[in-house]
């Protein structure tokens, strides 16, 4: 049963004992020779009352501190309801489930941390598209900047950031078409990297399009994860701001990380590397707080995960400072799901990546994003694939039941046959799966809404939880 029927069935159950004790004889009702009482109305709210006989002024704050957990009580029980029967909503394996995420947030900049958020999805995430509006609600609200994580080449082009590379470089992928390299589980956190043997060089400069946020436009802070093949890795960074290059070197063979900041912000920076050293990404951030990170995986089910090293992984990770990892992911796989046995295998799949992905990065939450709505033509109508509302339910459970959460694109788009009401407003391609830029827009401001509000419910259990040690 959901958590908004449980709400109100004690709610109605509440409601009946009131009844039943307003109506009650207040002198009792004798049956047998034994008399029977109910406490009054007014019995139980005296009851809860403190009593300061020598003290009013404490008195009076015990009373203005139940007031306000009555407030603050109700305020939870509506929202939660609220959010339960939304169509944007969360479903959780536990109600505190993002709480440990909130915390970090709240004390990133606090804390000099930047708290990243990798944003795993197949082609509709291309271009920063749904990222970009939940990158703009957690920088507004904890603070950051910059683009986030970029590969050391640009494979698909990007809104957020500009960059041109050179040099004697090597496409590795876990993805991807037949002409790609691949590299027996050596990929990093982006399941791709470059190989470079002797010199690359990475030129980053600010995004210039008007409808990138003015913060993603700035960056002081940059990070190279990579393993280091051979003898020596040496980077070399060139800002507009210093006389003097940066340099370093990291000698020892494997895994690891070279860090860079600047004094103030900056729009543009170059790096040289020179060595023998698969390169996994480069983080561009500005300042401390929360960082989201675009990993788009053209034509990928969500299966690629365990195509990857499960120890070079694990090192990655260790090298950033993960809080949540979203993988977006079964709308490649919907048209050929056509069975409850095709569903499950799936299904099943998808929990092993889960399971994979945790043991590689244990403190992070996953939150796994379901397919959209998709079309299909039935004779000669445009209508959902017949299986794809039972694939979403079996997603949910098994996400939940692998410890994650899901978030449901086709829920928060209206459900069965939206796609056709979406692209006749020019929200979705011709195509009727993939979203056009502005519906990518509305899809990740309401992505941003749903962790809005359960920001908002931390924040209200965390006040009711103070006032109760009080």
């Amino acid at each position: 049963m959901k958590s908004g029927k449980i709400t109100l069935f004690f709610a109605c159950i509440i409601a009946a004992l009131a009844i039943i004790c307003a109506c009650f004889p207040s002198d009792g009702v004798t049956v047998g020779g034994h008399s029977f009482y109910l406490p009054t109305i007014h019995d139980l709210a005296e009851a809860k009352k403190p009593v300061h006989k020598d003290d009013p002024e404490a008195a009076r704050k015990d009373s203005l501190m139940l007031a306000e957990a009555a407030e603050i009580t109700d305020s939870i029980v509506y929202i939660q309801a609220y959010t339960d029967s939304s169509d944007t909503r969360f479903w959780l394996p536990d109600s505190t489930f993002f709480d440990a995420f909130w915390a970090a947030a709240e004390g990133a900049v606090d804390n000099d941390r930047v708290v990243r958020i990798l944003h795993y999805g197949d082609s509709q995430i291309e271009m920063d598209r749904m990222s970009a509006q939940l990158r703009s609600y957690m920088q507004q609200t904890f603070g950051g900047g910059g683009p986030g994580m970029i590969p050391f080449r640009t494979i698909i082009p990007t809104l957020a950031v500009r960059q041109s590379t050179s040099g004697n470089l090597t496409h590795l992928s876990s993805f991807g078409d037949s002409t790609v390299t691949r590299s027996r589980g050596n990929y990093g956190p982006m399941m791709q990297c470059f190989r470079m043997d002797g010199q690359a060089t990475l030129t980053i400069k600010a995004a210039t399009h008007s409808s990138v946020d003015e913060a993603v436009k700035h960056f002081s802070r940059l990070n190279l994860v990579f393993n280091n093949r051979g003898e020596s890795l040496r980077v070399t960074v060139d800002d507009k701001s210093i006389d003097t290059a940066f340099s370093d070197s990291y000698d020892t063979p494997g895994v690891g990380a070279i860090a860079y900041r600047t004094s103030s912000p900056e729009t543009y920076f170059r790096l040289r590397t020179t060595g023998s050293a698969d390169l996994y990404c480069i983080t561009v951030d500005n300042g401390p707080g929360v960082a989201v990170d675009n990993i788009p995986m053209r034509g990928c089910s969500g299966q690629q995960f365990t195509l990857v090293n499960r120890d070079l992984l694990t090192q990655a990770y260790s090298a950033l400072d993960v809080g949540i990892i979203i993988m977006q992911f079964g709308g490649n796989s919907v048209p050929y799901l056509r069975s409850e046995k095709s569903i499950n295998t799936y299904c099943q799949s998808i929990g092993r990546q889960i399971d994979y992905v945790r043991s590689c990065c244990p403190k992070a939450k996953i939150l796994f994003i379901g397919p959209s709505d998709m079309s299909t033509r039935e004779k000669s109508n445009l209508q959902t694939y017949p299986w794809l509302p039972t694939v979403v339910d079996s997603l949910i459970a098994t996400v939940n039941r692998h410890g994650a959460a899901y978030w449901s694109i086709y829920h928060a788009m209206g459900g069965w046959n939206s796609m056709v009401e979406w692209n006749r407003k020019g929200l979705a391609g011709s195509d009727y799966v993939h979203f056009s830029t502005r519906g990518a827009e509305i899809m990740g401001s309401r992505l941003a809404q749903a962790f809005a509000d359960s920001y908002q419910l931390y924040c209200l259990r965390r006040r009711l939880n103070q006032n109760n040690k009080e």
